[in-house]
């Protein structure tokens, strides 16, 4: 039997044992409705054997079930009434398979329902359920991936704002370098202003202590002698050879000069002020060509807070995102490049495994897995050539002392479709793919150990055209 209430309902009514009875052939039966099927003819309904009783005994164990279900059943009912037939006004025990309808027993002897199918309530209900639940389980799938999706969106969310705020802090770690830098700078030029004044307000001081001497000795050889002149004439003339010998005495030194470059040298200090600082500013700042982009780094890849530099290391918690590369630890540069020639050094130390290339937009599947991929990889001491429109090729590369390569170069020319490696110590070339480019590339980056993959700044130079 399929269900409880069908183990306990009598083969004959259909319904719910009724003082039932057992046969010697073990079937049961309500009494009154053997009594009425023995009329007919003296068999059991079921087996259609003659019974040995014709007064059969009581199943107590059966009644006590039954009146136990009933039991439960009008308990878990009597909070709402029983529903009945429209049409008949019976209780609705079955379920029309035809019409997908409850009828009662009145129906399903009716034209209506002539040759249809009928379940009880019970069976019907739970091969209905199970195939709505069939029906849901897609549901209940779709709804795991929305709250999947949605758990990875409140990860985000809280992502934003962790990046957000570190972004900051390496901004203002970067502006208060600068800060300081042109503090600094400001200090020294203002040091400078204050030692030249020094100095020349020194020179002066000097200059004008030697004038004011000769100016003392003058005046007082003037004013003795300007008091002789005024004096009685017996006594100027007795005075007269030692006044002037007092006036001869006194040598008349070549008139005094005005100093030469005595006042502060301000062009020195303000000309090109602006620009002297900006020249000198090459001794803090560096230029790299390409930028790691962190939203696309494999959550084991730690990257620098320059964004420079990459290695491998513990598995950090991060947010799904469709541009991160999960199946191998690989990150890419954050700008990629459809036209022109580009190129950046790597240095790659003594790093056992590594890979360097560039990898098409389309690239990044779905999947995980990267196509449109043009790249070498330094493995067991090989060097090797791989890409999806060439055959994998291991690498003829000739080394000092057969020491491993430190840098290597990446050039691209992307309008001509080339891809080539070098090695920028002895500048000596090492592979170059030749593929007809027609999307963006973007640089690609692999390691799988602690070692260090390092971007390399360029050395830059700041000139000043000047038109005559």
């Amino acid at each position: 039997m399929s269900s409880r209430s069908e183990d306990l309902s009598c083969p004959i009514c259909t319904d719910i044992f009724t003082n039932p009875v057992v046969l010697t052939c073990s079937h049961s039966f309500c009494k009154d409705c053997l009594q009425n099927w023995w009329r007919v003819k003296k068999e059991c309904p079921l087996c259609k054997r003659a019974p040995l009783l014709s007064d059969p005994p009581r199943n107590l164990a059966l009644k006590n079930l039954c009146e136990a279900f009933l039991l439960e059943r009008e308990q878990k009912s009597s909070a709402r009434p029983e529903p009945v037939c429209s049409l008949h006004s019976e209780r609705l025990k079955l379920f029309c398979l035809d019409h997908q309808q409850l009828v009662c027993s009145v129906c399903r002897d009716s034209k209506t329902h002539n040759n249809h199918k009928f379940r009880p309530i019970d069976e019907a209900a739970q091969d209905h359920k199970e195939e709505l639940q069939k029906s849901l389980k897609p549901l209940q799938e779709k709804l795991k991936v929305f709250k999947k999706v949605k758990h990875n969106c409140d990860q985000t969310t809280k992502h934003i704002k962790v990046q957000a705020r570190d972004t900051e802090t390496q901004i203002k770690e970067q502006f208060k370098k600068l800060h300081q830098f042109l503090q600094e700078e400001e200090e020294a030029r203002i040091s400078a202003l204050r030692d030249e004044e020094e100095q020349k307000s020194q020179m002066m001081k000097y200059k004008i202590e030697g004038l004011s001497r000769e100016i003392a000795a003058l005046s007082d050889t003037i004013r003795v002698t300007e008091q002789e002149l005024r004096a009685e004439d017996i006594s100027f003339l007795q005075n007269y050879k030692a006044t002037v010998k007092r006036v001869q005495q006194r040598p008349l030194l070549d008139d005094p000069e005005l100093v030469s470059g005595a006042l502060i040298d301000v062009a020195k200090h303000l000309g090109n002020l602006t620009y002297n600082i900006w020249n000198k500013m090459k001794e803090v700042v560096s230029y790299t060509p390409v930028i790691l982009d962190p939203n696309t780094a494999h959550p084991e890849l730690i990257l620098s807070e320059d964004l420079t530099s990459v290695r491998r290391g513990e598995r950090q918690e991060l947010p799904e995102n469709p541009e991160r590369i999960y199946l191998y630890p690989s990150v890419l540069g954050s700008e990629g490049f459809n036209s022109g020639t580009h190129s950046w050094t790597v240095k790659v130390g003594e790093s056992p495994v590594w890979a360097l290339g560039v990898l098409a937009e389309s690239g990044l599947r779905k999947s995980g897995k990267l196509s449109q991929l043009f790249k070498i990889v330094f493995c067991d001491g090989e060097y090797i050539a791989d890409s999806d429109s060439d055959p994998t090729t291991v690498l003829s590369v000739k080394t000092k002392k057969k020491q491993k390569l430190q840098r290597i170069r990446v050039h691209l020319d992307w309008n001509n479709g080339k891809l080539s490696f070098s090695d920028p110590d002895t500048d000596t070339h090492i592979h170059t793919f030749t593929h007809t480019f027609t999307e963006r590339l973007f640089p690609y980056f692999n390691t799988v150990n602690a070692h260090t993959l390092r971007i390399l700044p360029l050395p830059f130079h700041i000139t000043a055209n000047i038109n005559m």
